[in-house]
């Protein structure tokens, strides 16, 4: 029997896969990464600035888009679940549902470290973000005590192990291939990945040892860029930016009922 191509949407995170990834984040190691994560994220944040400003990753309950400026701001995941809000969008970050050039900022929350295509999914992202808009990609980072545990561990199956762990100097070189310029790099958690939390908190004074020495060098780092692609348009004509996309509706408030449904929303500004 002749072999069928592979879709596209096999490059998104499988159910099962999502779980896991939910479930790690919930654990203590998961939550003190994401701690962490918010606390590098706030001294980025709030200088990026725009209408329209799109997350996507995993976790609907854990924006990082707080401290953010930007007057819309919504985030998308691979499906329905637990947590979804009402500016929350269901889609594949291998083939994002919106217009071209028309978001102002777009946060990949270790969209990059969970999927088969991590080149795909940054693509995506600059084909929706408009000239100048901003990139900030959040990702394990293997020149870390991270990198080395999950060199040497038997886990590289199980979460977030089993993710790419994307070198810094690969990111760097498909941003330049996409003309985005790269602006900032930020990093966090020195701490080894241990799961005891008396281990982790006798170790909190390589988080201050290591944001001096090796400040490059955490367990995540974030990468902030700029994209450089000018825009065809004439200065002086009038144009609109159109996001159509499938948006949460509020569920149902009903006993036994919790019936979420996309609709089709187009948001214009002149």
């Amino acid at each position: 029997m002749e072999q069928q191509p592979e879709s596209k949407s096999t490059l998104s995170p499988t159910p099962i896969l999502m779980n896991e990834i939910r479930e790690w984040f919930a654990s203590d190691l998961g939550r003190r990464l994401l701690a962490a994560e918010h606390e590098a994220m706030e001294r980025i944040i709030r200088s990026i600035f725009g209408y329209h400003l799109l997350q996507v990753g995993f976790l609907p309950d854990q924006p990082l888009y707080e401290h953010a400026p930007a007057s819309h701001k919504f985030q998308m995941v691979p499906a329905m679940g637990l947590g979804l809000g009402e500016n929350s969008v269901v889609g594949a970050a291998a083939e994002l549902p919106f217009a071209s050039d028309c978001i102002d900022a777009v946060i990949l929350h270790h969209a990059l470290d969970f999927t088969e295509s991590p080149h795909q999914v940054l693509r995506e992202a600059a084909r929706v973000l408009r000239p100048g808009g901003r990139l900030i990609d959040v990702s394990f980072n293997p020149a870390s005590l991270w990198g080395v545990y999950r060199a040497l561990s038997r886990k590289k199956d199980q979460v977030p192990w089993c993710g790419q762990f994307i070198r810094q100097r690969r990111l760097h070189d498909w941003l330049t291939l996409l003309e985005f310029k790269q602006e900032r790099i930020e990093s966090g958690f020195y701490r080894p990945p241990f799961y005891r939390q008396r281990t982790m908190q006798r170790m909190e004074w390589l988080e201050r040892w290591g944001s001096r020495s090796f400040n490059k060098h955490g367990g995540f780092h974030i990468t902030l860029a700029t994209k450089e692609t000018l825009a065809m348009t004439p200065i002086a004509m009038n144009w609109r930016r159109r996001l159509v996309f499938p948006l949460v509706r509020k569920p149902l408030q009903q006993a036994g009922r919790d019936q979420m449904s996309p609709v089709s929303e187009v948001i214009q500004k002149d």
